[in-house]
């Protein structure tokens, strides 16, 4: 070969080298020499092959396709040459040729059909022009040599050949074999086996063999009559694959062969529509016939003037459904409507035609006196029909002009039953799907009709309270405020608002703390444009402020009792919460404003209240009021620019090393200028230290290129750490300022270096290891600790392995060594602050990366007994770690892990055990019979199963409902052989659970029992038949 590559020689000198071989009488020489010439050919540069050496490869090859000793090397040959652009036509049609005549494909292998199919792809390829040359001698050639083909890989080459002739090639007198070449093949019915290395699928051949189908117009007379009989006569998954066919088809068929084959076409769906299999086959047949019609009329849109003159198909079709729609409660007026629907998305004449039927029909009947009793299902087929029409329009149409919608001549008629329909309960629901879909199409109904259905909806909000628990009102009002905020604004919420009182009805009050909670879950939903929003944060904000700061009055009910005031403050700063998430998912442009209208008035509130807390009891003192206004605060600095983040920053900054938060905390309640909350002071009211809640929430959203404006970032860091240790009073403070560690070291850690070898050096040796420290110092020395290796891991820090490998250290260690295991754990556990929303510098894989430096060295210090406590502690890691890592990460670790994890089991943690059976139940997924890992380790799981599901044994719920599902997958992933000899003791045991005190335990008792005992029953059942036929006569 390198002889070759540097020109010191050529081909046909090989070739002569290798005479004897290549001429040799004996058939294993000449077979070894003619493929030691295929493989030089196949590994020699394609430049160095010139067009002497192509003619005299070509010749010498084809000339062996005759001897069955040489035709396996000889077509890998060809193989290699058919590649060469350089060939002759003369040549090219001496391959063919040669193929036809000697190639007999019944009397060879698969992978040697496949080099024949091979060769005829490349010559399609590079020589194309020459195979339509030889016309009728090569579609015929190559008739014979498909013909019966059966194997999948063979096929997919063959089936994408075939599709190039039925395209490109004249075959006209030849329609009618490849017809049945290819057509035998259909349904394909092929099912890939297990673990198949080809990888191909049914759904490949199927599209591979629809392609082929489809290539041609000229296959259309005879493919009718062959889907057809599919289609009555198959299985579903016949009648599936049969009806996209068509589907796909039809177009290139053409629509004169349409019109022909209408009626019998349209008999064979509608029965598919009417009596449907199921619902895939139904919904399948109703695009076919979309297809069918569109097809039949979209090349004579352009003549169709009115709706007269729709003829054929979609006028008879369109009688037969509303003839059947005169009795609109019955079983056949859904699918009649379905059809319907569907022409709405075939072409504008056939939906015209289709809304001028069906409409007034739907109309008449619902205002006939005698049909009252049928209107709900009346208007459920109108609002149907107006859905569909809506969703007809064309993306580029989504503004088209009033005359050009079809349903626009009877917007009126419609308009009125619907509204009509509001006025009763028991059409009401059916009348508001109708108005949601009327008034979601855009450029229908003019501004007036728009209040007008605003005004009909209020109505039913203003006399029946109890409706917001309907979420049709809610959706009809929203789907106006998307596009005409106004009319909502205007009219809806001033009536909602006016629900809210200004002070929290008491304890006994149930029903209005009802209605209230209702009122805001419908102002959550409703004021999501910028318009409504807006005066939603107006409005509630003034509510919290008259709850926050009642008057003397009412402040003496509210100090007797504050949980109906801080409930009902609760609840307006979740409605807010929940509306910016909405906003934030939508990516509304207008969350950033509210850093001036609705940030500063959430400071004020709460630091007034921190303020006015010595003198009397103020409700937005409480944890909880202050976790959610949190979350109004980071969900708006996280959508602000960098420029606008770094003036912002100016003030936090201030109110964090001062506590001076005048300028971040404007509102209706006065701060003074030199008014200071030193919330970091150790000499501060411990529940002002509380606002660090709200500082955390500002500092975790900021952008990595805006900084605190600070004397020492490192000292800051420093003291939030002692700070936690030291001076916090609760755990709400102190993870709040671990989370303001973390989201700045995270994204500045490469200014930090020297605080990162601190923590290393001193305070790990300081906090963490002194035994002399009290337990729960160290313990949050810890969790600090996990804070930092979290912020380093997640931008892969050259430390942050550095920082976990330390943890090892402590496993040992009596007092915190179940501490310092668990966070190994934590680490790599996912968490809401160090996020892409909050801009924390994440980068890709850090979970595998961790995975593989942590998860091997658990493993191998579990295993060690030396020291009981370490791989007590080892144990303990590696369970904590599995719950927050996906599968993939250590699935090929698995039977090292099972026996380790068998021994958690063993552990008195109950969370431990519960992570171990989730583990186990995550590792049973995707596992048989045939191939499951813990088999062998059967009768330990079965016996620790039962134990850990026993109310006496465990506790722990949680626990127990674990272990009963995985007592339940059990026979579906172990050989029931394994599992024989345990049958009766499981089955008496989980009939004991069956008393358990906990509902969801007994629940999935039941359900584990049913399986053991399904399984037993299945199990006989095969055996007697075995017996029966075994012994049959």
């Amino acid at each position: 070969m390198a002889d070759i590559s540097e020109d010191r020689t050529t081909l046909i000198n090989v070739v002569k080298a290798l005479g004897e071989y290549l001429t040799s009488e004996e058939s294993d020489t000449l077979q070894k020499g003619v493929e030691l010439l295929a493989l030089i050919v196949a590994r020699s540069p394609k430049e160095k092959l010139n067009r002497q050496s192509a003619r005299v490869l070509t010749s010498f090859f084809v000339g062996k396709l005759d001897d069955t000793a040489t035709i396996k090397p000889a077509l890998a040959g060809i193989a290699s040459v058919a590649l060469l652009p350089l060939l002759t036509p003369a040549e090219v049609t001496s391959i063919v040729e040669g193929l036809f005549q000697h190639v007999k494909m019944k009397a060879i292998v698969q992978d040697v059909r496949f080099k024949v199919f091979s060769i005829i792809d490349s010559l399609m390829a590079y020589h194309r022009g020459v195979l339509k040359s030889m016309g009728t001698r090569f579609i015929t050639g190559y008739i014979s040599l498909a013909e019966g083909e059966k194997d999948p890989r063979n096929l997919m080459v063959a089936f994408a050949i075939a599709r190039v002739i039925l395209i490109e090639f004249d075959f006209p007198a030849h329609v009618e074999s490849m017809f049945n070449t290819l057509f035998c093949y259909f349904p394909i019915t092929f099912r890939p086996p297990p673990n198949d290395k080809y990888g191909i699928t049914t759904e490949d051949l199927r599209m591979a063999l629809r392609g082929c189908l489809g290539a041609t117009p000229a296959f259309g007379p005879l493919a009718i009559p062959v889907f057809l009989e599919k289609i009555s006569a198959g299985s579903r998954a016949t009648k599936k694959d049969t009806l996209q066919t068509i589907s796909a088809c039809l177009p290139v068929y053409g629509s004169a062969l349409a019109r022909v084959s209408a009626r019998k076409l349209w008999n064979a769906l509608k029965l598919e529509i009417f009596q449907p299999v199921d619902a895939e086959t139904e919904e399948e047949a109703l695009k076919t016939t979309q297809v069918l019609v569109k097809t039949i009329y979209l090349d004579e849109e352009a003549a169709v003037e009115q709706n007269e003159d729709v003829q054929g198909l979609a006028r008879d079709a369109c009688e037969e459904c509303i003839n059947i729609l005169k009795e609109p409660e019955k079983s056949q007026a859904r699918p009649a409507t379905k059809i319907l629907c569907a022409f709405m998305s075939t072409t504008p004449s056939v939906a015209r035609y289709t809304i001028s039927q069906a409409v007034p029909h739907l109309c008449r009947l619902f205002h006939n006196p005698d049909e009252i009793s049928s209107r709900p299902a009346t208007l459920v087929l109108l609002a149907d029909l107006i859905s569909a029409a809506r969703d007809s329009m064309l993306p580029e149409k989504v503004q088209a002009a009033e005359a050009d919608l079809p349903l626009a001549p009877y917007k009126d008629e419609v308009l009125g039953v619907f509204s009509v329909g509001l006025t009763s309960a028991i059409t009401r629901s059916m009348a508001l799907a109708g108005l949601k879909a009327i008034a979601s199409t855009r450029g229908l109904l003019s501004d007036d009709e728009l209040g007008f259905i605003v005004h009909n909806v209020d109505q039913i909000i203003e006399g029946n309270p109890s409706e917001f628990v309907d979420q049709s009102i809610l959706d009809v009002l929203s789907s106006i405020s998307e596009y005409a905020p106004r009319f909502v604004a205007e009219q809806t919420l001033p009536l909602l608002f006016s629900s809210l009182p200004d002070q929290a009805p008491s304890r006994q009050s149930v029903s209005e703390r009802t209605k209230i909670w209702q009122t805001l879950n419908a102002l959550k939903n409703l004021c999501i444009q910028q318009e409504l929003f807006e005066s939603l944060v107006i409005r509630l904000t003034t509510k919290l402020d008259l709850l926050c700061f009642p008057a003397s009055e009412q402040a003496q009910v509210v100090a007797r009792d504050t949980e109906p005031s801080a409930a009902y403050a609760h609840m307006i700063l979740k409605t807010l919460a929940q509306a910016l998430v909405t906003k934030v998912k939508k990516e509304h442009l207008d969350i950033p404003k509210y850093i001036d209208r609705l940030v500063p008035s959430i400071f004020n509130l709460f630091v007034a209240s921190e303020y006015l807390s010595s003198e009397k009891v103020m409700i937005a003192t409480e944890p909880r009021l202050i976790e959610i206004a949190a979350e109004i605060i980071t969900l708006v600095v996280q959508s602000l620019p960098v420029q606008r983040q770094r003036s912002y920053i100016i003030g936090l900054s201030k109110a964090i090393t001062t506590g001076n938060f005048k300028d971040i905390g404007q509102g209706f309640q006065r701060i003074g200028n030199d008014r200071e909350l030193p919330i970091f002071n150790p000499s501060g009211v411990p529940r002002q230290r509380n606002l660090v809640v709200l500082l955390a929430a500002c500092v975790i959203s900021l952008h990595k290129e805006v900084r605190l404006v600070l004397e020492n970032l490192a000292n800051f860091l420093d003291m939030l750490l002692n700070w936690v240790l030291d001076i916090a009073d609760n755990d709400l403070q102190r993870y709040s300022a671990l989370h303001i560690v973390a989201s700045t070291l995270n994204k500045q850690a490469n200014e930090l270096d020297s605080f990162l070898a601190d923590k290393l050096d001193v305070y790990w040796s300081t906090f963490i290891l002194n035994s002399n420290l009290p337990k729960e110092r160290r313990i949050w020395a810890i969790k600090s600790w996990i804070w930092i290796s979290k912020a380093l891991l997640v931008r892969k820090h050259p430390l942050a392995l550095t920082f976990t490998e330390r943890l090892y250290d402590a496993f040992g260690d009596e007092s915190i060594g179940w501490e310092a295991s668990k966070a190994v754990g934590e680490i790599v556990s996912a968490d809401a602050i160090l996020t892409k929303a909050n801009h924390a510098e994440i980068k890709v894989l850090f979970v595998q990366k961790y995975v593989g430096a942590i998860l091997p060295s658990l493993i191998r210090f579990a295993k060690n007994s030396d020291e009981s406590s370490r791989q007590t502690a080892s144990l303990v890691a590696l369970t904590s770690m599995i719950r927050f890592i996906p599968r993939a990460a250590y699935a090929h670790q698995m039977p090292l892990l099972i026996p380790l994890l068998l021994r958690g089991l063993d552990l008195p943690d109950a969370d431990i055990r519960s992570n171990v059976i989730d583990t186990f139940l995550a590792a049973a997924e995707g596992e048989s019979p045939g191939k499951s890992l813990i088999s062998e380790h059967s009768v330990t799981l079965v016996n620790s199963m039962l134990k850990n599901s026993k109310v006496g044994e465990m506790t722990s719920t949680k626990v127990r409902v674990a272990a009963l599902r995985y007592l339940a997958v059990l026979p579906n992933i172990v050989r029931y052989d394994v599992l024989h000899p345990y049958k009766a003791t499981v089955l008496r045991e989980l009939a004991t659970v069956l008393d358990d005190p906990k509902r969801s335990v007994r629940k999935e008792a039941v359900d584990a029992r049913t399986n053991w005992w399904d399984a037993s029953v299945f199990r006989s059942l095969m055996v007697l038949i075995y017996f029966r036929f075994k012994y049959k006569g």
